[in-house]
């Protein structure tokens, strides 16, 4: 075998003992995602605003952008729940670049695993602690679920991720909300399928043990648009579209029906000002069909202090270092037009 064994890591309840989360946090989180819960499942017609960086790269840059959402989640309480991303792993096409601070917690260091689990959770804990806002991440790695699991109120499966069969069958034990991505090749039969695993019963080793699982209904669609044979992004968030997932959700007879769109990556071909017509087209398909505004839940947006991206070691503070995202004020500006729509 060709693997070089460096480290063995510490375990999550290791983990957790060292930075717990506090009661009052803890607290926080169960009535997040109990809210979270009730408008996947119908019972609240707020929507869902999943909105933060397109990686989680440093610390202080982060939770200071997730605290300036705190407030305008008070503003916003009536019509919309702020979900900020924090994502601390990120996926690669090829597997080169940056990962994400849960494998390298300084981007221009070398990747070190136990110090970006610990990075990964003093970040998660300090956002709360600071905004009193739960937050999403993605789920790139099964395996690391038990780091964060008790943090978080929204988890991604991403595109790469979703056709993976542990990645499902993980889901099907979550109790918070996950949104399975549609593949990059935009199959929606893929998508569903996926849901469908994750929202069944499933008995499958986990971490060394051999574990059954419930099922989770709180599992739903992320449509974040396709890469055709030729190498063009294509959309998949308009009318017809969403329309049509309506239809293949119907026939597939799952759990709570939902989506969110995500308006960047090939939805938006990476152009991240486009994002901000995509949300308004979407709000727009919400008003006029009552189909669409019952299977669309949210928007999942990326944004950061600073618009745009910037290369590694730049040090421009709040921008980020992976795709381009959405700057500070038009982010705040589109919140406050989401809430009009609603």
């Amino acid at each position: 075998m060709s693997f070089t064994f460096l480290n063995k890591l510490p375990s999550p309840d290791e983990i957790k003992s060292k930075y717990p989360l506090s009661s009052q946090m803890q607290n926080l989180k169960k009535e997040r995602d109990a809210a979270i819960r009730n408008v996947i499942t119908g019972e609240d017609d707020r929507f869902l605003v999943i909105i933060g960086p397109c990686s989680a790269d440093n610390e202080d840059s982060v939770c200071d952008y997730v605290s300036r959402l705190a407030p305008i989640q008070e503003d916003v309480k009536e019509k919309l729940l702020l979900i900020p991303r924090i994502y601390t792993n990120k996926p690669r096409t090829t597997g080169e670049g940056y990962k994400g601070i849960a494998s390298q917690p300084d981007p221009e260091k070398a990747p070190d695993m136990i110090e970006g689990l610990i990075a990964m959770r003093k970040m998660h804990i300090r956002a709360i602690a600071e905004s009193s806002l739960t937050c999403a991440d993605e789920m790139l790695y099964p395996e690391n679920w038990g780091y964060v699991e008790d943090l978080l109120s929204y988890v991604a499966i991403g595109a790469r991720s979703v056709e993976d069969q542990q990645h499902r069958l993980t889901v099907s034990g979550f109790d918070v909300a996950a949104g399975m991505k549609n593949p990059t090749s935009g199959d929606f039969s893929v998508m569903l399928n996926s849901v469908y695993a994750a929202q069944h019963p499933h008995h499958f080793v986990y971490r060394g043990y051999e574990v059954e699982t419930t099922g989770n209904p709180l599992t739903h669609v992320v449509l974040r648009g396709a890469v055709s044979k030729h190498g063009n992004s294509t959309q998949n968030y308009h009318y017809e579209d969403l329309i049509r997932l309506c239809e293949m959700y119907e026939k597939m007879e799952l759990h709570n029906p939902a989506a969110v769109v995500d308006v960047n990556h090939s939805n938006s071909a990476k152009q991240f000002k486009e994002q901000i017509r995509i949300v308004k087209e979407v709000m727009y398909n919400r008003q006029i069909s009552t189909e669409i505004h019952k299977m669309v839940k949210g928007v999942m947006i990326e944004s950061y202090i600073e618009e745009g991206c910037q290369k590694i070691g730049s040090h421009i503070y709040g921008k980020s270092i992976t795709d381009p995202c959405l700057g500070w004020e038009d982010s705040k500006k589109l919140i406050y037009h989401i809430a009009d729509m609603c």
